[in-house]
């Protein structure tokens, strides 16, 4: 199944692609896309056409063309990267242009050629753009994969440092404890918070969607991630959409049954649906001079106190 989140495989280059790259092959695709185009004869190829360009390579460019994001999404492709050494049986089901890069001898070369011959067809028949986008992704990965594994970790990454490390100066000795890399573990938790962090200071904004999003995209380093389930649920559960708001709070508390976050919110849950099946037995109407919202409990959790 493709893997929408490889934004760089939906645009068609590299891993490596600066923003003057990336920004090319967008409007190129872009142009092919549009509704408009000349060449797109048919109603149907119109509208598919159309459904590829505003649900997939538009929020794509919108991911890469800002660089907050950009170096985000390179973080977590790295970390894709080294997730497929660690399971090595991903590759039995990889196509053949990627096993051909698992031991290609000149692993640039190969990768860029394959990778630029898969871009120049990918839009050109509609009925084939998962499938080279697909090939395109994994080909991404072989390569992040293989990356690591020679211990070249600067894949994607800006030229600025993701992490400040403390340098010697001239008259001092080198500490080698001071500069030392963060482990790819810290890597992992350090951005799981800047999604965390951000998604709550939308929460609180009332920009649900951009909470999600910011959410989702933690959700996709660390599936297993508490916090991050428990404060999806709180998003859920502000725009009252309870049952997906319960689901998420049972994911948080089957990691950590005493979570705070999810308990209070399947606690407000539960009195809602209990106050709703006793109006419903006793006929009575919900007092509209009474606000049913969810600003107490909300507040009593995000007051700007750390949990």
């Amino acid at each position: 199944m493709l893997d929408f989140s490889d934004y760089h495989s939906v645009i068609g280059v590299s891993v490596e692609a600066d923003i003057k790259e990336i920004r090319k092959n967008y409007l190129k695709i872009a142009r092919r896309l549009h509704p408009d185009s000349s060449v797109l004869t048919s109603e149907s190829d119109r509208h598919l056409a159309s459904q590829f360009l505003s649900k997939m390579v538009n929020p794509a460019w919108e991911k890469l063309s800002q660089e907050r994001t950009r170096v985000d999404h390179a973080v977590l492709l790295k970390l894709k990267g080294q997730g497929a050494m660690r399971h090595q049986t991903h590759t039995q089901v990889l196509g053949s242009l990627a096993k051909q890069l698992l031991t290609a001898n000149n692993l640039d070369y190969f990768y860029r050629t394959a990778l630029q011959d898969l871009a120049d067809r990918q839009y050109q028949q509609l009925d084939q753009v998962l499938e080279l986008t697909a090939q395109i992704s994994e080909l991404n990965l072989v390569y992040l994969a293989r990356k690591e594994g020679k211990g070249e970790g600067t894949i994607g990454e800006p030229k600025k440092p993701l992490y400040t490390t403390a340098t010697p100066t001239s008259t001092e000795a080198p500490n080698s404890a001071a500069v030392t890399p963060p482990s790819a573990q810290e890597q992992r938790d350090s951005l799981l918070e800047q999604y965390y962090r951000r998604a709550e200071g939308f929460m609180k904004k009332g920009n649900h969607a951009q909470a999600t999003l910011e959410l989702r995209d933690a959700l996709q380093i660390d599936p297993n991630h508490c916090r991050c389930h428990s404060l999806m649920g709180m998003v859920y559960l502000q725009q009252k959409q309870g049952t997906m708001a319960k689901i998420h709070f049972n994911k948080a508390l089957a990691m950590n049954p005493d979570d705070p976050t999810a308990l209070e919110g399947k606690k407000y849950l539960e009195q809602q649906t209990n106050k709703a099946a006793s109006q419903a037995t006793t006929g009575s109407k919900p007092d509209r001079n009474k606000s049913e919202g969810t600003g107490g409990l909300f507040g009593g959790l995000f007051s700007g106190k750390k949990k």
